[in-house]
């Protein structure tokens, strides 16, 4: 590891070959030290919501020994019951259910948009968050309120140790059950129009699958994830996801490989649920202008050919009239599934898709000399698609007259997620600096109750970053595999290209650093330079190594520095929360 010049700075040192890891910190994220915030009822809430998160011992056991997930299903609609609602009063929310393996995020931030273009009030849950657990539940795309989350949370808090049984051990669903149990209470409260549900994982099991009528469904791109819940074949995963298909109730997909599509097609066959295969986007744009979409990336286009999809479906089941001129149909081959309608985008649908918002992915941050490549990718596909687009991006920038550019990666995964498979494909994007570090913003007092995390202890994190940092060694050292990403063939100014800018090449490439927390990794990358991120000085001793001292030098010099960071929403969230004050507002 030594030649590589990996160098971890967490209060701790690291032996010359990686061999012994001292990690001198409190053990335990249960350990941070309580806030003083001005909005301390809020806070407060938050501290108590965290507070059923699943502690990461307590996790290990329950993985080991998983009970009938169809048995967690049903205990989710008793905590309904307990909450004071029946499944029959979501109906009257008239939902979209979206699950898939990436992407979903970002088609229900699409589909909520369009229908908010019609001029629909819009409920639309999500996780994770970003900065605020609020973000998890937004009415009109803005996050509730913190006054209105401190309301339905204690009131929902409430009610549930009111009518907590006292023969059963659990009282209190989990985090995420108890927030989406917040979410219906919610929407229902301020009388919505709609309700987008992105799933949180699979689909089948998921608490959000409870409904029983929602008005459409669909199932964006799949891959490989969360395999110890969900199964480690494409084909498992896919009947995970078929899961939400409803008897009689549209559902649409986009384009899947053959085996998990069939998987599909047979679920929704199963039960008499009418699914379909989106077009592409081009095939919408024929005859008219290009659309333009909010969200960057070429995959984002798969995403808004389902959204469109899926708003028009709504739009139709609700009675709207202005939801699209229908083009020449396009026959469906037989044995596949139908194809869903070619239609031209209304005006509000097109500006729906221009203006839609999702931070956190594919999302750029120019400060000063410094540009944020911000996005959550975390499975292989997903990666591929980032690279893509920060790679087409750095293609796009202006180059400095003068002056050294100088590229950093930011990255953490977290999970059962294959962290070398993720790096491997990050390699070819010629970093000069790789840093890793968890997802924890602050090692001060200042970090706020949204971002705290006891499913994890710190010294895990702390190792899994570790171990990041030696993956990407390997990578360096073997430096013999050709790039994946380069098209033979391929001129360099094609349209298709997907080579990097010329960058010559540096002495100090390679190298790598682990951090205890995002604000010293943020301190070490910017140097002062970023206009909005001026924290105190940095602590004693984070420039104790030579990699990161003659790196500062780099830095500090630099007539541009790039920044990815990616591997995990977590890291994203967290950067964001530093990079954005206004955010935690």
């Amino acid at each position: 590891m030594s030649r590589a010049r990996c160098h971890a700075l967490f209060l701790a040192a690291v032996s010359p070959r990686g061999a012994t890891t001292r990690v001198a910190v409190r053990r335990g994220l249960s350990a941070w030290p309580v806030l003083q915030e001005p909005d301390m009822e809020y806070q407060d809430a938050v501290r108590t919501l965290n507070t059923l998160q699943t502690n990461a011992n307590y996790l290990e056991m329950v993985k080991r020994k998983r009970g009938d997930p169809q048995t967690q299903l049903e205990a989710m609609k008793l905590y309904l019951a307990r909450s004071g609602l029946q499944v029959e009063d979501l109906d009257q929310l008239n939902i979209i259910h979206i699950t898939g393996t990436k992407g979903k995020g970002s088609t229900c931030a699409f589909t909520e948009r369009i229908l908010r273009s019609y001029g629909l009030k819009t409920g639309f849950f999500s996780s994770p968050h970003l900065v605020q657990v609020r973000e998890r539940i937004r009415i009109n795309g803005q996050p509730i309120s913190s006054e209105l989350f401190t309301k339905h949370f204690w009131r929902l808090y409430h009610r549930l140790e009111e009518t907590k049984d006292d023969s059963s051990c659990v009282s209190m669903p989990g985090y995420f059950r108890f927030l989406t149990l917040m979410a219906f209470h919610v929407f229902l409260q301020e009388k919505v129009d709609l309700a987008v549900l992105e799933v949180g994982i699979g689909g089948a099991y998921d608490c959000t699958n409870i409904i029983r009528k929602p008005v459409v469904c669909g199932i964006t791109s799949l891959g490989i994830d969360h395999t110890g819940l969900l199964g480690d074949t494409m084909e498992k995963i896919a009947w995970q996801k078929g899961g939400i298909f409803k008897s009689g109730v549209p559902a649409f997909t986009v384009l899947q490989p053959d085996e998990p599509l069939a998987v599909l097609r047979d679920r929704a066959q199963q039960i008499s649920c009418p699914l379909y295969l989106c077009p592409p986007l081009q095939a919408l744009e024929e005859g008219g202008p290009p659309l333009t979409l909010g969200l960057e990336g070429e995959h984002q286009r798969s995403n808004a050919a389902l959204a469109l999809q899926v708003a028009r479906c709504w739009l139709q089941q609700k009675g709207y009239q202005d939801a699209g001129e229908l083009k020449a149909s396009r026959p469906s081959l037989p044995g596949q599934l139908p194809l869903a309608p070619v239609f031209q985008p209304t005006p509000r649908m097109q500006q729906g898709l221009r203006h839609t918002e999702w931070p956190g992915r594919t999302q750029l941050l120019r400060r000063g000399p410094l540009t944020w490549y911000l996005d959550g990718a975390h499975t292989t596909s997903s990666m591929q698609a980032c690279v893509r687009w920060f790679r087409q991006a750095l293609h796009r920038c202006e180059r400095p007259d003068s002056g050294s550019e100088v590229r950093v990666l930011l990255f953490n995964s977290t999970g059962d997620r294959d962290s070398a498979a993720l790096l491997k494909l990050l390699q070819p994007c010629q970093f000069d600096y790789a840093i890793f570090c968890p997802n924890l913003a602050e090692m001060a007092s200042t970090d706020n109750a949204d971002q705290q995390n006891f499913t994890v202890t710190l010294d895990q994190v702390l190792l899994r970053c570790l171990a990041h940092q030696q993956h990407w060694s390997r990578l360096h050292e073997e430096q013999v595999s050709p790039d994946p990403w380069s098209t033979p063939g391929q001129e360099q100014d094609g349209p298709a290209s997907l080579l990097l800018a010329p960058h010559p090449p540096h002495t100090h490439s390679a190298s790598s650093l682990v951090f205890s927390c995002i604000s010293h990794a943020l301190q070490w990358i910017t140097q002062g330079r970023d206009p909005l991120f001026q924290p105190p000085s940095p602590p004693r001793g984070l420039l104790a190594h030579p990699v990161a001292d003659s790196g500062a030098t780099v830095l500090q010099e630099a007539a541009a520095i790039h920044v990815l960071v990616t591997g995990s929403l977590h890291l994203v969230g967290g950067v964001l929360k530093l990079l954005e004050p206004s955010l935690s507002q």
